[in-house]
Formats: structure tokens, C-alpha cells, sequence
């Protein structure tokens, strides 16, 4: 069922998507990233924190350096990053698109440094039976491995393409093949990588997930039958098991990452379906924070392990924090992140022990957020680039300046002390240090 169209506002699908997102990882002094790449949705652990170091600490007033631009296309899939190259993908636009939105899209590689293209890969990628309204696809995010760059279309296909020319090594297309229900708004989950498979969200009968061998492509496992939701899964460890967590349409599923086995659901059902943030474990307390938006809200659940079984207990559930299509982060006992459904979203800051709303800033307008050097890195739909310090005593905002002129649901990328930001025509590079 879709949204009325006067509802509709603002609703983006990317699993920037999912924009696109919350966030696995809790402390980030407990985390173990790499700022050298940014491989998946969410960078190296999928939370959007790194190990980053040697962010400056103000601006000039124009922003910071800016290192290349240069026109992209719609979509809103964010910029994973390896080796020097950076991986994303688009919909090629341009004097046409204004008539007649183009019938494919293109996965890239760019050269970091300077924004040029190494190779592209391009399929097609009829809009019939996809409400774009709110802005086209592509929505994913690739992921890249090794020696492959993993991406999935619009139309629920996923392509393995080799890492240096962009060849496809295989490919799947999840509704023929499988018999799974359309996208809708364009397909937005970012595939995952799990001992030696690809994990997608499918949403066909008897497999609401599957798992794809990593080399050959091979179907592994599909399994469960939650509702389908544009989130993207994680995998997180409960007391020595590693879950994957997806948080459905009308539920959060922990399965096996092995073989697909439903390990436990917790309701939270959405309207239409629409839960599109990624949630946040914290492996330091059993808590498991969930966001969404479309009249729900946020619930916190505590996982134990007993007898063999996973525990499930509701800690909280509060309407007064909904994360709609924005990255959150946890630092300490607190989640913040920006908070809004259809109306303004303001950066907020929760207890996530007890799901108190402590302060509300509106300084930026519904925005995505990644953590580095113990700073926030905000990057609102205005195309307003913030850094900030944050604790439970409010925001201090240290520099602020406007980077796009286009509107922007898609995370930023760090690499080091360089940002990567792109918005619904362009991709930019910034260099934010010291």
C-alpha cells in the first residue's frame, strides 16, 4: 500500500535509504575501524563511525577546501570506498531526464584523487511500475570485497562486477528468479558481506532475506517471512552468537547468518511498511535500538542468551524520537540523530536507557550524520555541511558552511581527513583537516 501523495514528503528509499539509516556499533571508543576505506553502506563496521583523526576544528567561512566536483547524475546511493577509487551509482540525467527520466543506470568507479572515471558499468533500468515521486533511484550502496564491487538495481537485481573493469562475474534478478515482490520505490538494500556469501534482502515468499555465494553466485539460503522494508541488515554478536538483524516492514528479525533460521521477531510495524533506518547494537549492554518514522517511533530491546535461545525483552518504546531517513549515532548511553516524519527534523539527542528526549537543536535541517575524532560530521538535505561536538548537555556547533545546491538524502563518506559528499546531480571532495 503506498503513502497518500500528499503524505509523500520527502520520502527517499536509499538505503541512503534505507537512506537510508541509524546505526550498528554503540561506544565509539570500543569500536575497530579503518579509516583507510569505506567498503559498504555505513563504512567499515556499517555504523558510520571511523577511526579517522586530525579533523579541523573550524572552517573558513566559505567551508573547507574543496578538492574537484563534478556533475554525477539522480540517485541515492552513497560512496563506498577502497584503494583510492571510490565506488557509487546513478541515473544518468541531463536536458532529457527533464522529459523523460533516463531508462538505466550506471555503477562507477572514480579515481579518488581526482574524481575521473575508471570504468563503468551500465544496464537497464526501465521506470515503469517505480514511483519516483520523491527522487529516482538508484538506491543502494555497493560493497566492495577484494577483488569484486557488489551493487543491486532499482529493479532488485544484483550484479557482481569485477573490481578493476567492472566486468559482471554474475548476476541475479531476485523477481524473476525468485518470484519477489517489486520495489515500489526502487530496491535500497546494500548487500552485506558474511563468511564467504552476499546477504540481500529479497522479499519473495518463504525468503524475506537470502544469501548468495560470494565467488560463484550460487544461492546459499533464503529464508523467513517478515514483511519487506527498504532497511539494510547487520550482523551483530549476542553474547558469542553472530545474528543478522533486519529490521522488517512489521517486525526486527534476528536470523542465522549461516543457513537463514529465524532466531526471534519483535513487532514494530510501520506505515506502509516504510521502516528504512538501520538499527544500533550495542554489544557492551545487550541493547538493540530501533528508529523509524510514518506514526511509530523508537524501541529499545535487550538480547540474552539462554538455554540456547535469544531473550527478547522490550526495555522501551517512545513515540518523541523517529528517525526517517538519517544515520544515527550512539556515544555512550545516548543516541542522536535527526528526528522528524513529514515536517522539520531536528537533530535529538535519547537516553537509550530509558528513552528520555534530553535536548532537541534545530540548527540543521533533517540531516545524515558520521563520527570521527570524537566530532559529528552533519551533513543536512540543504546541503549544509556541519562539525560539531555533542554530549547530553546539547550540540556545539564549530563550523557550518553550505557545499551542495542540490537536495541531498545521501551519508557523506570520510577517508582519512577527505569527505566525499554527493547530492542529486553532482560529487564533491573536501579536504577537512587540520
Amino acid at each position: 500500500m503506498y503513502a497518500p501523495q500528499s503524505m509523500r514528503i520527502r520520502l527517499s528509499l536509499c538505503a541512503a535509504a534505507a537512506v537510508l539509516t541509524c546505526v550498528q556499533g554503540a561506544r565509539p571508543m570500543a569500536r575497530q575501524t579503518m579509516s583507510a576505506s569505506w567498503p559498504q553502506w555505513g563504512g567499515p563496521t556499517r555504523n558510520f563511525v571511523v577511526d579517522a583523526k586530525g579533523l579541523a576544528s573550524s572552517w573558513p567561512s566559505d567551508g573547507p577546501k574543496k578538492l574537484w566536483s563534478r556533475a554525477l547524475g539522480e540517485g541515492h546511493s552513497s560512496i563506498a570506498a577502497d584503494g583510492g577509487r571510490l565506488y557509487t551509482m546513478y541515473r544518468p540525467a541531463g536536458l532529457l531526464s527533464y522529459v523523460r527520466r533516463s531508462q538505466e543506470e550506471v555503477v562507477t568507479a572514480l579515481d579518488a584523487n581526482t574524481g575521473s572515471t575508471v570504468w563503468e558499468y551500465k544496464y537497464a533500468s526501465p521506470t515503469s511500475g517505480l514511483d519516483f515521486s520523491q527522487g529516482a533511484g538508484p538506491h543502494s550502496t555497493p560493497l566492495v570485497t577484494a577483488d569484486r564491487v557488489f551493487a543491486a538495481s532499482s529493479r532488485k537485481e544484483i550484479f557482481a562486477l569485477n573490481r578493476t573493469n567492472g566486468q559482471v562475474v554474475w548476476s541475479h534478478d531476485l523477481i524473476k528468479e525468485y518470484g519477489a515482490r517489486g520495489p515500489d520505490r526502487g530496491y535500497a538494500c546494500s548487500p552485506l558481506l558474511y563468511n564467504g556469501t552476499i546477504i540481500m534482502t529479497m522479499g519473495a515468499p518463504g525468503g524475506a532475506l537470502a544469501a548468495f555465494d560470494q565467488k560463484s553466485g550460487a544461492l546459499v539460503w533464503k529464508s523467513g517471512d517478515v514483511d519487506f522494508s527498504p532497511s539494510s541488515p547487520i550482523v551483530i554478536d549476542v553474547e558469542g552468537q553472530k545474528q543478522l538483524v533486519y529490521f522488517a516492514g512489521d517486525a526486527v528479525a534476528g536470523v542465522d547468518p549461516a543457513n537463514g533460521r529465524t532466531l526471534w521477531t519483535h513487532p514494530h510495524k510501520t506505515d506502509w511498511g516504510l521502516n528504512i533506518s538501520t538499527p544500533i547494537w550495542s554489544p557492551a549492554d545487550h541493547l538493540l535500538f530501533v528508529s523509524s518514522a510514518y506514526s511509530t517511533g523508537s524501541r529499545v530491546l535487550e538480547l540474552r542468551q539462554s538455554g540456547g535461545k535469544t531473550s527478547v525483552s522490550e526495555k522501551w518504546f517512545s513515540n518523541r524520537m523517529r528517525i526517517h531517513i538519517g544515520t544515527a549515532i550512539r556515544i555512550g548511553n545516548y543516541v542522536y540523530g535527526s528526528s522528524g516524519d513529514f515536517g522539520p527534523a531536528f537533530l535529538t539527542a535519547v537516553d537509550v536507557t530509558t528513552g528520555n528526549v534530553v535536548w532537541q537543536d534545530r540548527a540543521f535541517s533533517r540531516a545524515q550524520l558520521l563520527y570521527a575524532d570524537g566530532k559529528l560530521v552533519i551533513l543536512d538535505e540543504d546541503g549544509t555541511l556541519g562539525l560539531a561536538t555533542v554530549s547530553p548537555q546539547g550540540l556545539q556547533v564549530l563550523a557550518k558552511a553550505s557545499i551542495l545546491e542540490n537536495l541531498s538524502w545521501t551519508p557523506p563518506t570520510l577517508i582519512g581527513t577527505k569527505l566525499f559528499a554527493r547530492d542529486r546531480k553532482n560529487i564533491l571532495a573536501f579536504e577537512l583537516a587540520l
